[in-house]
């Protein structure tokens, strides 16, 4: 017994020891590891007797335990959270704030109880930061939100003082006013409590930088709900904020918020042009630096009673209008039928069921200050409709409409319209007789043409055979021992200048026997050995039977069209009888030869097409050459993901942007293209190749169609203008600068000129896909750290993220 208790005791020291150095490792005190040891010592010492069994423990504190190793154990497994959730976690503690102001329909002192509070500013100061790309764990700016939130409250913020202006280079060109810091963050504290407020009431027509709503839910209303309309049109607003409107504006925040001091700092920066709402003049929702973060919200506040009457002009037309509405095909709610009946005096059920009337039908669709408007009815009921919407938005918005504003019969417009960058139009649905005429009539061509290619190489192979063996006979029978000379060949040397060599010699019969045949008359080189030389040896019977099998093929496809065009003005018949359906369909297509200017304007192809390096980027690393393409390939995608012709994109991405990425690399290094492909990996950043395009852009397309769900949290970021902009280094500053991107404390290396491609003042297209810059920033010097330049190419952050005054500081 005694030799067991001293083998426990010292195994008892020997673990008590490992556990104190242990405990020393991890930094615990020094005489809490003396007290911890001495205790375990004389454990030791007194453990003759085996120890007392321990108390049983109850089944409450054992399921209360096993909840907190595995809450501990969810929270070591958790992933680190992304960049958007933590600015919707920001932008949810805001709301919790504003919404502790409501009371009786209204919001109460919102500026003095949430926006001027030290937590408010410090969450939108966060947002402003996940904005920029920057880490909230690393070294911030050097602001007191104590001292800026007593500033609002007293109302001694002063708006001009912390704003900077951009004066342009030319004369008449006007100024740019973009915010500080402090302005910027107070504006992301605005946004955040005016989206909280207004939010929920904004219609269904609304597009604009919303949750769950966005520039592809527009497309997607338009491509797969409207339908096939008769009428459609775009309303072109043009307007710059004026004392109309900026009363109208405030008129209709009051109407929901009840706090003075609020409605005055907004003024405030009306006044002080640090808002820069313009209706129309450049496209909208791509976080360009002349728009700032409050210009979606506003656009949406003031035009959402708009979207509002369109509503009670589709109730006032569908419901009063004359004309029947055909209840089998009718997709319209059972309480709006139910309605159209009892103003009609007849029962629900006994609706008018002829195919041949035409039902009244009214769309909308806006996406921040473009408005797609679509017409199902007669003419006279589309312009009506029209002159309603034209006059609400001059008389009662205060809003610019161009005069050139026109109907466009959809059925007969061919070029389209363009709406958000892209062009809507209607093509013909192929009816199932038809795709089966032109399957067949297809397959036939087909076969034919491929046959006729096989044809002509063979007898190219022939011809070039022919070729061949002439120079070959010629050259045998000037070797005398051989004794393959003929008497042609004997005849024709007479002929042949004394001293002439052989290859001349072939060349001179050449051109004698063109000159007989009358060679210039054909194509090619390839004609000529296929129609003079190959098919005169081939035997009469193949040639006869090939000819004829083409002859046949093509008297087959002649008469197919022409009974084609017979059964589908038999089929357009029967449905004028049978049914008011059409089969067109609506498609959404990217702008390819506006883009292929682009591409032009860029730099990145010639004039004939053909892609080029860009000059501007070579004396670039080669991590920011690779991110600026990249980067045209990733907005791409995300732009243009909804379209139908997004396989002719796809040849655009290889043929001009992946071939200038690898031709700048060259430029750079002074080496073949080959090499260049093989050293740089352009797969690895996004720039694939066509039969690897599916699989590099699958993951991309994924991620984008996640961040684009929420396109209030994405605004400024997935479309920032980075395909109109590039940036040259210049001469390193004397003394040392920050990085001028709100938010970063990084040192900035180099000084960049920004080159605006798209300036403002000619925009090449007045809606979405142009983003133009204003042309005051046009050769502006920036500071940006290697890392924020590489995320401003990649689109990672917009120009609103910059600080354009931090150079005069």
């Amino acid at each position: 017994m005694s030799f067991l208790a001293s083998s426990r005791g010292r195994l008892l020291r020997e673990l008590s020891r490992r556990r104190a150095s242990r405990l020393q490792r991890q930094g615990v005190h020094a005489a809490f590891v003396r007290r911890y040891s001495v205790h375990h010592f004389d454990a030791a010492e007194q453990a003759v007797e085996p120890p007392a069994p321990a108390p049983p423990v109850s089944l409450a504190k054992s399921l209360a335990s096993l909840a907190e190793e595995s809450a501990e154990a969810v929270q070591r497994q958790r992933k680190p959270l992304a960049r958007m959730e933590r600015k919707r976690l920001a932008e949810l503690r805001i709301k919790k704030r504003v919404k502790a102001q409501y009371l009786n329909g209204k919001f109460y002192d919102l500026m003095g109880k949430v926006v001027a509070t030290a937590e408010t500013l410090a969450d939108a100061y966060d947002i402003v930061r996940l904005n920029s790309n920057v880490d909230l764990a690393s070294a911030k700016d050097d602001v007191c939100f104590v001292t800026l939130a007593e500033q609002l409250r007293s109302r001694e913020f002063d708006v001009r003082a912390n704003a900077f202006s951009v004066v342009a280079k030319r004369r008449g060109e006007g100024c740019l006013v973009l915010p500080r810091l402090n302005l910027k963050v107070v504006q992301e504290a605005i946004r955040v409590v005016l989206e909280v407020v207004y939010r929920p009431q904004f219609s269904k027509i609304s597009h604009g930088c919303r949750s769950g709503r966005g520039y592809h839910s527009a497309l997607r209303f338009i491509s797969d709900e409207i339908g096939v309309p008769d009428w459609c049109f775009t309303v072109p607003l043009h307007k710059e904020v004026d004392s109309n409107v900026n009363s109208k504006l405030i008129s209709l925040i009051q109407e929901k918020i009840e706090d003075t001091q609020l409605v005055a700092f907004m003024q405030k920066m009306f006044d002080a042009k640090v808002i820069n709402l313009v209706f129309g003049g450049y496209p909208k929702g791509h976080g360009l630096p002349q728009e700032g973060v409050l210009a979606p919200i506003l656009m949406n506040i003031y035009l959402d009673s708009f979207d509002h009457e369109v509503f009670r002009i589709c109730l006032r037309h569908e419901g009063l209008g004359s004309e029947a509405t055909d209840g089998s095909e009718d997709h319209g709610s059972n309480l709006r039928r139910w309605f159209r009946s009892q103003l009609k005096g007849r029962d629900e059920n006994s609706e008018d069921q002829t195919d041949c009337q035409t039902k009244i039908k009214l769309y909308a669709c806006r996406y921040m200050d473009e408005v797609f408007v679509a017409v199902s009815g007669s003419r006279d009921v589309a312009e009506d409709m029209k002159s309603e919407i034209v006059a609400y938005l001059r008389k009662s918005l205060y809003l610019e409409v161009d005069d050139r504003l026109r109907l466009m019969p959809v059925k007969r417009t061919l070029r389209g319209l363009q709406f958000c960058g892209v062009v809507v139009r209607v093509e013909t649905k192929e009816n199932a007789k038809l795709k089966a005429v032109h399957k067949l009539k297809d397959k036939i061509g087909l076969f034919a043409s491929q046959k006729q290619e096989i044809w002509d190489a063979m007898n190219l192979r022939v011809g070039k055979k022919w070729l061949a063996y002439g120079l070959r006979r010629i050259k045998e029978s000037e070797i005398k021992p051989l004794g393959l000379s003929t008497p042609l060949l004997d005849h024709i040397a007479k002929f042949r200048k004394e001293g002439m060599k052989t290859d001349h010699w072939f060349k001179t019969l050449l051109k004698v026997w063109m000159q007989d045949v009358n060679a210039k008359n054909e194509l090619n080189e390839d004609v000529l050995l296929s129609k003079y030389i190959a098919e005169p040896a081939l035997a009469q019977d193949l040639r006869d039977a090939f000819y004829n099998f083409q002859k046949q093929a093509e008297d087959y496809i002649s008469s197919e069209t022409a009974a084609t065009e017979a059964l589908l003005s038999n089929l357009k018949s029967e449905e004028s009888i049978s049914t008011c359906t059409d089969g067109g369909i609506i498609k959404i297509h990217a702008p390819l030869s506006y883009i292929q200017k682009c591409l032009h304007r860029y730099g990145i192809i010639n004039l004939e097409g053909f892609p080029r390096h860009v000059s501007a980027l070579v004396l670039q690393d080669d991590e920011l050459i690779v991110s600026w393409f990249a980067g045209i390939v990733h907005r791409w995608i995300r732009w243009f993901s909804e379209v139908d012709n997004f396989n002719e994109l796809q040849l655009m991405f290889v043929e001009c942007v992946r071939k200038s990425c690898i031709r700048t690399l060259s430029a750079k290094y002074r080496m073949y293209e080959k090499l260049t492909e093989k050293r740089f990996e352009l797969d690895d950043h996004g720039i694939p190749m066509v039969e690897d395009f599916e699989a590099t852009i699958k993951p991309l397309e994924s991620c984008y169609a996640l961040a684009s769900t929420d396109e209030a949290l994405m605004y400024g970021i997935s479309s920032s203008g980075l395909f109109v902009l590039t940036l040259s280094r210049v001469r390193v500053p004397s003394r040392q600068f920050n990085c001028f991107v709100m938010g970063c404390q990084s040192a900035s290396p180099s000084m960049y000129a920004l080159h605006v491609k798209e300036k403002q003042r000619f925009p090449g297209w007045r809606t979405g896909f142009s983003s133009s810059i204003h042309e005051s920033l046009d050769g502006r010097r920036i500071g940006l750290c290697t890392q924020h330049v590489k995320d401003l190419y990649l689109g990672h952050i917009s120009l609103q993220s910059v600080d354009f005054g931090s150079l005069v500081r």
